[in-house]
């Protein structure tokens, strides 16, 4: 597997992704701050205000049943896989990573739409929308069916593990890709699941709107986890019509305690002002001020990760 130095001269690895960390730690851009809440400098990245170089990550690519995507890797310690929301890997998702990053875990952002960098903005949106819609790999608007691109995760979670070490691995999706954790639990090496804001399956239909995109078999392991003691932590505002409060009922029917639903009040007067077309809980809408409910989600989600990954 190729792996791309950031200098030109793209090396050969046996193992996918192995040795990737020697590029790139938390201290490599004056990157992210110390603590679980302190915010991630735009250093030499460019920050959230333009397009992100992402210079403090290392590019490589992994490849699973056929399946080929990049990864941009950095930090070192137990993995955390960080799937970005449409359209990509934008300045303020790299800025999410390197909060993970700062806790002491390294973190595996695959390319699965976009350019990663780029700053999102509506046309951009739209374009990364039109694309993943239909593609085969996601099936976004298939109900009662996993989406063909978790098994490829499956496999990048297990390489994360076996590189990385730990008790295991996290991972997090967002708005397209929020529910892929939870499929990925299928996996024994997934047991710090994030989802936030799922998106998936498109589709208002009563049906659609209860779905939680996973198949019976699926749905039947993650609940054994869950009876194991592997919990689900999920983030969303409560007028976002793409994720219906209808999901989140059926994570807590199937999941029971093993399910922490965190529902941000995004109704018109709410108190912090957060506008009713709030959508991205930890990127585009995050209010990264103490008290504010988005902080206090990011402290939860950075919390999740720490306590599972991080022991003692």
């Amino acid at each position: 597997m190729a792996i791309d130095d950031n200098a030109g001269k793209p090396t050969e690895t046996s193992d996918a992704l192995s040795g990737a960390t020697g590029g790139a730690t938390s201290g490599a851009t004056g990157g992210a701050t110390s603590g679980a809440t302190g915010g991630a400098t735009s250093g030499t990245t460019g920050g959230a205000t333009g397009d992100d170089s992402l210079v403090d990550f290392v590019r490589g690519s992994f490849t699973s049943g056929g399946v080929t995507h990049d990864v941009y890797r950095s930090g070192e310690g137990p993995a955390v896989i960080v799937i970005a929301e449409i359209p990509g890997i934008t300045p303020k998702v790299a800025d999410f990573a390197r909060r993970v990053r700062a806790l002491g875990c390294s973190v595996w952002m695959p390319v699965l739409f976009g350019q990663p960098g780029r700053v999102s903005n509506g046309r951009y949106i739209a374009s990364s929308v039109a694309r993943a819609c239909v593609s085969r790999e996601f099936s976004a608007f298939a109900t009662g069916r996993t989406a063909p691109v978790t098994d490829w995760l499956r496999a990048l979670a297990r390489n994360a593990h076996e590189t990385c070490g730990g008790p295991g691995v996290g991972a997090v999706g967002m708005c397209f890709t929020g529910g892929f954790a939870l499929g990925m639990m299928v996996g024994p090496e997934l047991i710090a699941p994030v989802l936030s804001q799922p998106s998936l399956p498109i589709g208002f239909s009563k049906k659609a709107k209860a779905s939680v995109k996973l198949s019976s078999d699926d749905l039947r392991i993650v609940k054994e986890r869950v009876g194991d003691g592997v919990c689900v932590l999920g983030l969303r505002f409560t007028g976002d019509p793409v994720v219906p409060a209808e999901r989140f009922e059926t994570l807590r029917r199937e999941l029971g305690d093993g399910f922490i639903g965190v529902e941000i009040d995004s109704s018109p007067g709410n108190p912090w002002g957060i506008p009713k077309n709030a959508h991205s809980v930890l990127t585009e809408h995050l209010v990264d001020e103490p008290g504010h409910p988005t902080h206090d989600a990011l402290n939860q989600v950075l919390e999740f990760f720490s306590s599972r990954l991080l022991p003692g």
